[in-house]
């Protein structure tokens, strides 16, 4: 149950203290409520990404087959890309330098999927306060809009928690946004494998059923400095947090170190959070 309401409200980057992002790329995520592309893993090491990833959703089998939750502080494969150098030197440019990766999801559509995800917030379904958290999503196959790449609604971020309603029976969730004209022109987040984008907690964002005969498949992980807290005792328990970089001297937050296991089937996911 929660406790206090939430603050959702969008906290802009500074630019002052980036010391990878350009001036204009942090403008650019406070303005539109992200930042693309950014060339991460190349070719060889996203072969092997992909290849991880196709070996954990086949061990769970049709349980892994559109998503894998949360599993950041339990196998060491996921932790080490969580931790990686070059994801986080961009995160730190955009919350600062203690980074807190709290949740991860693999998420894959596979070719002529019907389902569609609707517009949502991410932040307005978590119980974390203030909303400090930013997605990266890191492409394991090329996206685009012919497979049903995540779109933007620019600017939405800074809007507030925007009203929603119940959605049809081809929708992933059952509720979400309804776009109107007046919120401009979606963008499509359109990467090649190994290329990652970051977006703010309130942009709301989605994608379409995937048409084509390609699959679509990301690793989305999700980052927050420590002054963002949960704010709901039954919903953090679920939560295995790794401080990747700084530290928390206000210990809200537990750090779990470099697992020893990275079998999948040994183990199992904590929570569950979110669809992209």
């Amino acid at each position: 149950m929660l406790t206090q309401p939430l603050d959702l409200s969008f906290k802009p980057a500074d630019a002052a203290k980036a010391r990878v992002l350009s001036a204009e790329q942090i403008d650019h995520y406070n303005r539109e409520g992200f930042v693309q592309p950014f060339d991460i893993f190349d070719a060889a090491e996203i072969a092997e990404i992909r290849a991880y990833v196709d070996g954990l959703m086949d061990a769970l089998g049709e349980n892994g087959a559109y998503g894998i939750n949360c599993y950041q502080a339990r196998l060491s494969g996921l932790w080490d890309i969580a931790t990686d150098a070059r994801i986080l030197d961009r995160v730190q440019d955009i919350i600062g330098p203690d980074i807190i990766c709290w949740a991860s999801a693999i998420l894959s559509k596979k070719p002529h999927d019907p389902k569609q995800v609707p517009w949502h917030q991410d932040a307005s379904f978590w119980s974390l306060s203030p909303a400090r958290t930013v997605t990266v999503w890191l492409a394991i196959d090329d996206a685009d809009a012919g497979n049903s790449a995540m779109r933007f609604l620019p600017r939405s971020h800074t809007q507030g928690k925007i009203e929603e309603t119940a959605m049809g029976p081809d929708s992933v969730f059952h509720k979400g946004i309804a776009v109107t004209e007046e919120m401009g022109q979606p963008f499509t987040n359109a990467l090649k494998a190994g290329q990652m984008s970051m977006h703010a907690d309130m942009l709301a964002h989605g994608s379409l059923a995937n048409v084509s005969d390609r699959r679509r498949c990301a690793l989305t992980l999700r980052y927050c400095p420590p002054e963002s807290r949960m704010v709901d005792a039954d919903w953090a328990k679920g939560v295995e947090s790794i401080i990747c970089r700084g530290s928390d001297p206000s210990r809200h937050w537990t750090h779990h170190p470099r697992p020893e296991n990275n079998d999948i089937t040994k183990t199992s996911s904590p929570h569950v959070v979110g669809n992209n």
